[in-house]
């Protein structure tokens, strides 16, 4: 006879485990610790099998009955419930250890540490994933959706912060794409949420393009009252036309004195790729007299409290500002956009050559490869003549841009 309701309340446990029968193969097991479980029992394969359903009261009669359904409706598709559920535990595990943190620090160490990436693209990496952790860190990435990864960059959004909300946008979706190819999850969500996106302002790094003003600046730096090193370092950044930070990490084995060339390592560059930078004579003073400082040292422009240490990626800017020229005026990186403008209106050096002297990327693969050996004279005679320039702009000498092709 199938179980009555107010039947189970007054089933009293006994010395040994007993059973009271409902139907279908659903019967309560009453223990004599006064538990009362719910079992299915059922067939599958020839062998006989019990799936645990629940306790009572937690689990009413009405709803044992559903839950022997829903199982014995698998038994009769030949499928073990008790499989399934085991299956269902195994991932809910494997998902609560994939959270999008663990699977994020997993991609930036296979896929930019182990790759060699610079470690300032790496700290950016980090960072990024630090914006969507108080959001969806925890979260098992296979279970995220793609509101919530919406909901996360919108508020980065609202604080005004556009480029950053695409930013992580694009490095959550690579984040997703690691997690499918290493079987963690099935979709990226992150994948066409850009265009919920406002795009962001595009804003170019400060520079001065005046020549009589940037004659000045030049005239300024030489003048600078602070730390030796950060004074050698503007005084030599806008001959060597590199970025900022491939000159300040900077390391002495790195100089071939004799053929007068930097030779920047591809892990440091933005192209990873070895960038050699001919050094004109006035390059090659600034660099004696720097090694005069930190010629003892592995490193060029080592920081004040520790020679272990490089001197901070702000030093310039920093020295800048106490300068007088302001964010919206010029910045350290701003110095390539000022050789590139004036080396192009100059007339005088063709376009590739400049390009390689600044390691910029070709956007044509095979014209990149094919420029890769080429314009090595030409950047060599257009590094003397940059500096030659740079010295007459600090002298104070009127040189417009119109006059560049006749001087």
């Amino acid at each position: 006879m199938p179980i009555l309701s107010q039947e189970i309340s007054s089933l009293r446990p006994k010395r040994m485990p007993f059973r009271k029968t409902d139907s279908k193969g659903l019967y309560l097991e009453v223990f004599p610790n006064g538990s009362k479980l719910w079992r299915y029992k059922f067939r599958i394969a020839g062998k006989e099998k019990r799936m645990a359903l629940g306790a009572w009261p937690d689990i009413s009669l009405a709803d044992a009955r559903k839950r022997r359904d829903v199982a014995r409706l698998k038994v009769l598709d030949g499928i073990d419930p008790t499989l399934e559920r085991k299956r269902a535990k195994r991932l809910a595990r494997m998902n609560a250890g994939n959270s999008f943190k663990s699977v994020a620090e997993d991609f930036i160490k296979v896929r930019m540490e182990n790759s060699g990436k610079a470690p300032a693209t790496i700290r950016k990496a980090r960072w990024y994933v630090s914006l969507l952790v108080p959001s969806i860190g925890a979260r098992p990435i296979n279970d995220i959706e793609p509101i919530e990864v919406l909901e996360a960059l919108k508020k980065i959004e609202r604080k005004g912060h556009r480029e950053s909300a695409n930013r992580t946008r694009a490095l959550a979706s690579r984040v997703f794409r690691h997690g499918i190819v290493c079987a963690l999850c099935k979709s990226d969500p992150a994948a066409h949420l850009g265009d919920a996106l406002a795009s962001p302002v595009v804003t170019h790094r400060a520079a001065i393009l005046d020549p009589i003003k940037f004659g000045q600046l030049l005239r300024d730096i030489d003048e600078y009252t602070g730390t030796p090193l950060v004074r050698i370092a503007m005084q030599i950044l806008p001959h060597i036309m590199t970025r900022p930070g491939e000159m300040r990490l900077g390391k002495w084995s790195e100089i071939d004195w004799g053929q007068k060339i930097w030779n920047i390592p591809a892990e440091r560059t933005k192209l990873r790729r070895l960038h050699a930078v001919p050094l004109s004579e006035q390059v090659m003073l600034l660099l004696r007299e720097l090694h005069c400082h930190t010629g003892g040292f592995e490193k060029m422009f080592p920081a004040q409290q520790s020679h272990l240490k490089y001197t901070s990626e702000n030093s310039i800017n920093q020295a800048l500002r106490r300068m007088g020229y302001g964010p919206d005026l010029v910045t350290a990186h701003g110095f390539r956009s000022t050789a590139s403008t004036f080396l192009n209106e100059s007339g005088k050096w063709h376009p590739d050559a400049i390009e390689r002297s600044l390691a910029h990327g070709d956007s044509n693969a095979i014209r990149g490869i094919y420029n890769r050996g080429n314009y090595w004279d030409e950047r060599v005679q257009m590094a003397q003549w940059w500096s030659d320039y740079l010295d007459e702009l600090r002298s104070g000498r009127k040189v417009v841009i119109g006059d560049f092709a006749k001087g």
